[in-house]
């Protein structure tokens, strides 16, 4: 069964974001599944590392990984690329706050702030 889009890398940084240290691609493989080839996990690491989404160093024979950037920074970035994708930005915001939870909204207006009398 073919995951997601993107998934599988969210899956290995979950992995590195919930290690108290820096994991070799085995100890990756480990945590995500053994249903994954090794080099599937990687070929992610490897990709994640050029995007510098995670930081590696060579510890012997192997390289050993862990998150350049948290969960939050992380997802955030993903946001961004998805409303950077969009055609209509205002209808794509309009939706997504559409789907947000009371407490979430109320969250949300406290980050934004009072209303600016410039507009």
């Amino acid at each position: 069964m073919k995951r997601p889009d993107g998934s599988l890398e969210h899956e290995v940084m979950t992995a590195l974001w919930n290690g108290s240290e820096a994991m070799s691609a085995a100890d990756v493989r480990q945590r995500v599944g053994q249903g994954l080839a090794y080099t599937s996990v990687a070929t992610v690491l490897t990709r994640l590392h050029e995007k510098g989404l995670v930081m590696r160093e060579n510890r012997g024979r192997a390289f050993v990984y862990w998150p350049a950037l948290s969960e939050s920074e992380w997802l955030s970035g993903r946001m961004s690329a998805v409303l950077d994708g969009a055609r209509d930005r205002r209808a794509l915001l309009a939706g997504f706050v559409g789907t947000l939870s009371k407490r979430d909204v109320r969250d949300l207006r406290r980050l934004l702030g009072p209303p600016d009398s410039d507009e």
